[in-house]
Protein backbone atom coordinates (compact mmCIF):
# COMPACT_ATOMS: atom_id res chain seq x y z
CA UNK A 1 0.00 0.00 0.00
CA UNK A 2 1.49 3.32 -1.05
CA UNK A 3 1.21 6.48 0.95
CA UNK A 4 0.30 8.61 -2.08
CA UNK A 5 -2.82 10.76 -1.73
CA UNK A 6 -6.12 9.82 -3.32
CA UNK A 7 -7.25 11.71 -6.41
CA UNK A 8 -9.07 14.96 -5.52
CA UNK A 9 -11.07 14.72 -8.74
CA UNK A 10 -12.50 11.18 -8.65
CA UNK A 11 -11.41 9.87 -5.19
CA UNK A 12 -9.49 6.99 -6.75
CA UNK A 13 -6.68 5.46 -4.73
CA UNK A 14 -4.77 4.43 -7.88
CA UNK A 15 -2.30 7.32 -8.14
CA UNK A 16 1.38 7.49 -9.07
CA UNK A 17 4.17 10.05 -9.25
CA UNK A 18 5.44 11.31 -12.61
CA UNK A 19 7.88 14.21 -13.17
CA UNK A 20 7.07 15.97 -9.90
CA UNK A 21 3.32 15.54 -10.21
CA UNK A 22 0.89 13.04 -8.76
CA UNK A 23 -1.27 11.49 -11.49
CA UNK A 24 -4.53 9.55 -11.22
CA UNK A 25 -4.56 6.44 -13.38
CA UNK A 26 -8.37 6.38 -13.48
CA UNK A 27 -9.23 9.94 -14.65
CA UNK A 28 -5.75 11.25 -15.69
CA UNK A 29 -6.00 14.21 -13.29
CA UNK A 30 -2.57 15.67 -12.45
CA UNK A 31 -1.69 17.82 -9.45
CA UNK A 32 1.34 19.00 -7.58
CA UNK A 33 1.95 17.84 -4.02
CA UNK A 34 2.66 21.46 -3.05
CA UNK A 35 -0.76 22.55 -4.33
CA UNK A 36 -2.43 19.66 -2.54
CA UNK A 37 -0.79 20.60 0.77
CA UNK A 38 -1.77 24.28 0.39
CA UNK A 39 -5.42 23.42 -0.26
CA UNK A 40 -7.64 23.94 2.74
CA UNK A 41 -9.59 21.11 4.30
CA UNK A 42 -12.83 23.03 3.79
CA UNK A 43 -15.57 20.74 2.48
CA UNK A 44 -16.65 21.20 -1.14
CA UNK A 45 -20.23 20.85 -2.32
CA UNK A 46 -20.55 19.97 -6.00
CA UNK A 47 -23.45 20.11 -8.42
CA UNK A 48 -24.72 17.21 -10.56
CA UNK A 49 -21.91 17.77 -13.09
CA UNK A 50 -19.15 17.90 -10.47
CA UNK A 51 -18.65 21.68 -10.53
CA UNK A 52 -17.93 23.17 -7.10
CA UNK A 53 -20.68 25.42 -5.75
CA UNK A 54 -20.20 28.59 -3.71
CA UNK A 55 -22.49 30.86 -1.71
CA UNK A 56 -24.27 33.31 -4.02
CA UNK A 57 -24.14 31.12 -7.12
CA UNK A 58 -27.10 30.67 -9.45
CA UNK A 59 -28.20 27.14 -10.32
CA UNK A 60 -30.78 25.39 -12.49
CA UNK A 61 -32.91 22.45 -11.36
CA UNK A 62 -32.21 19.42 -13.59
CA UNK A 63 -35.18 17.25 -12.57
CA UNK A 64 -38.84 17.83 -11.68
CA UNK A 65 -38.94 17.91 -7.89
CA UNK A 66 -42.01 17.14 -5.82
CA UNK A 67 -42.65 19.57 -2.99
CA UNK A 68 -44.03 18.02 0.16
CA UNK A 69 -47.36 19.62 1.10
CA UNK A 70 -47.83 21.37 -2.24
CA UNK A 71 -49.88 20.44 -5.27
CA UNK A 72 -47.29 21.83 -7.71
CA UNK A 73 -43.79 20.62 -8.50
CA UNK A 74 -40.56 22.51 -9.09
CA UNK A 75 -40.11 22.07 -12.83
CA UNK A 76 -36.88 21.13 -14.57
CA UNK A 77 -35.07 24.26 -15.76
CA UNK A 78 -36.20 26.45 -12.85
CA UNK A 79 -33.48 28.98 -12.06
CA UNK A 80 -32.51 29.56 -8.45
CA UNK A 81 -30.44 32.65 -7.63
CA UNK A 82 -28.24 33.47 -4.67
CA UNK A 83 -27.97 30.06 -3.02
CA UNK A 84 -26.49 29.49 0.43
CA UNK A 85 -24.58 26.27 1.12
CA UNK A 86 -25.13 24.20 4.26
CA UNK A 87 -22.01 22.15 4.98
CA UNK A 88 -23.29 20.15 7.94
CA UNK A 89 -26.66 19.07 6.51
CA UNK A 90 -27.52 15.69 7.99
CA UNK A 91 -30.40 14.97 5.60
CA UNK A 92 -28.50 15.75 2.37
CA UNK A 93 -30.33 19.01 1.65
CA UNK A 94 -27.19 21.12 1.39
CA UNK A 95 -28.55 24.19 -0.46
CA UNK A 96 -30.72 26.83 1.18
CA UNK A 97 -32.52 29.14 -1.26
CA UNK A 98 -35.66 31.02 -2.22
CA UNK A 99 -37.61 29.85 -5.25
CA UNK A 100 -40.12 32.17 -6.92
CA UNK A 101 -43.62 30.87 -6.29
CA UNK A 102 -42.49 28.48 -3.52
CA UNK A 103 -40.57 30.62 -1.02
CA UNK A 104 -37.76 29.36 1.23
CA UNK A 105 -36.62 25.89 0.25
CA UNK A 106 -33.79 23.43 0.80
CA UNK A 107 -32.45 21.43 -2.15
CA UNK A 108 -29.98 18.63 -2.66
CA UNK A 109 -26.95 19.59 -4.74
CA UNK A 110 -27.27 16.43 -6.82
CA UNK A 111 -30.43 17.85 -8.48
CA UNK A 112 -28.97 21.18 -9.62
CA UNK A 113 -26.34 22.40 -12.05
CA UNK A 114 -24.37 25.62 -11.87
CA UNK A 115 -25.27 28.32 -14.39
Amino acid sequence: MSNLPICPSCDSEYTYEYQGFTVCSMCAHEWSQELQEDASDEPVIKDANGNPLEDGDSVTVIKDLRVKGSSTDIKRGTRVKNIKLIYDASDGHDIDCKIDGFGAMKLKSEFVKKI
